[in-house]
């Protein structure tokens, strides 16, 4: 089941934490976060699993910033979240979908316990102007049953930033020892 609005506002500061929280941006049964003031966009041509990718870091001026097809931009919500004992759900809000902007292009659903700001993998189909602050997507909550293990990740869990693909940590864990040594000093040079 999905809670609805007053249920949200019901449970903010026990099972949902939205710092900062705006009364204006509750819908019947969904939250609304907004765009912050930064992206990333990866500098390679070919995107590696295996390994960091480099990206360039841009500010979203007042006046706005246009998107380009083609592109993926990673953002971020504004908002910092928590969710204990409920799964978080992230999507676009339809009015910003309606622009040709896709927003959060993957895996829609968050872990129970995740804690943090939420990275928006952004892909426009045509040139869109996004600004700072606008509200971008939409978070609601859906109850569980069964035993609740929380969310633990060295990768993503209490991240402050954007956060750029850590998928390469996978694999590195994945590597034997001497592997892992070898692909270190690789990533150093």
């Amino acid at each position: 089941m999905i809670l609805t609005g007053s249920e949200i506002t019901a449970q903010l500061g026990d099972n949902i934490l939205i710092e900062p929280f705006d009364s204006e941006r509750l819908n019947p049964n969904s939250y609304n976060l907004s765009l912050h003031d930064e992206l990333l966009v990866y500098e390679e041509i070919v995107l590696d699993m295996q390994r960091p990718n480099r990206f360039r870091r841009y500010t979203i001026p007042p006046e706005g910033f246009v998107l380009n097809p083609n592109q993926l931009y990673l953002a971020r919500t504004v908002e910092r979240t928590e969710t204990h004992n409920l799964v978080p759900m992230i999507e676009g809000r339809s009015s910003v979908g309606r622009l040709g902007l896709f927003v959060h292009c993957t895996n829609s659903f968050g872990d129970v316990g995740f804690s943090g700001y939420w990275t928006l993998e952004m892909f426009a189909v045509q040139p869109v102007r996004v600004y700072p602050g606008v509200p971008i997507c939409q978070i609601s909550y859906h109850t569980i049953s069964g035993d609740v293990t929380e969310y633990q990740s060295d990768k993503y869990q209490h991240n402050q930033d954007i956060q750029p693909s850590l998928l390469f940590k996978e694999f590195q864990q994945q590597l034997d020892p001497q592997m892992r040594l070898s692909f270190g000093q690789e990533m150093a040079e």
